[in-house]
């Protein structure tokens, strides 16, 4: 009687078949034309949603106001990005064993953050909401002067004689503000798509 050697002889149909996948792909992708250095490339201009919401696109049936409005709370949102991601950065850096970055330098940079951040919270207070969007004015708004609060703490944390609970509380608190404001105006785009013509 003949021994079979492998008791499980099917398990090498799967590797070929993704190896003769891979190999179509190759020389199908080779067969393609090369793109022209003059080739131009077709932008839609439909509004999506993502997570960080970064859209910058522009939906020609919104009403100008709405889109105006909407574009402004998208660069402040791509700021508050920014202001956290140095935020991030500063904490992580003072709490590293050793540190890496100095006391003088943490308080600089957190200090700088807070002026910026009340900056953004001053040019989100001189926008006028649509009335289509103005319960999301609010909650952004919201979002914002908690933004705000956070990025506050977060020096005044730092300048505190406790053990560092302070500021890292308040880091936390910015972040999930900036979370919040994300995901307000991801709802502002939404509700501004039903008004539409």
């Amino acid at each position: 009687m003949a021994v079979n050697l492998d008791p499980k002889p099917g398990r090498w149909i799967l590797p070929l078949v993704i190896l003769g996948m891979i190999a179509f792909t190759y020389f199908f992708v080779r067969e393609l034309p090369e793109a022209s250095p003059d080739t131009t490339i077709a932008i839609a201009t439909t509004t999506t949603t993502t997570a960080p919401f970064t859209n910058t696109t522009v939906d020609e049936g919104l009403d100008p106001e709405i889109q105006a409005y909407l574009d402004e709370i998208d660069a402040i949102n791509a700021e508050l990005r920014v202001l956290e991601t140095e935020m991030i950065a500063v904490n992580a850096g003072f709490d590293d064993d050793p540190p890496e970055i100095s006391y003088s330098d943490a308080e600089t940079r957190l200090d700088a953050l807070r002026t910026a951040a009340i900056a953004l919270s001053d040019r989100f207070d001189a926008l006028t909401a649509p009335s289509e969007l103005a319960i999301n004015h609010d909650l952004l708004k919201t979002a914002m002067d908690l933004a705000e609060v956070g990025a506050g703490d977060a020096i005044d944390g730092l300048r505190s004689t406790d053990t560092g609970e302070r500021r890292r509380t308040a880091v936390q608190a910015f972040s999930l503000a900036v979370a919040d404001f994300d995901n307000e105006l991801a709802n502002a785009h939404n509700a501004a798509e039903g008004t539409e013509t």
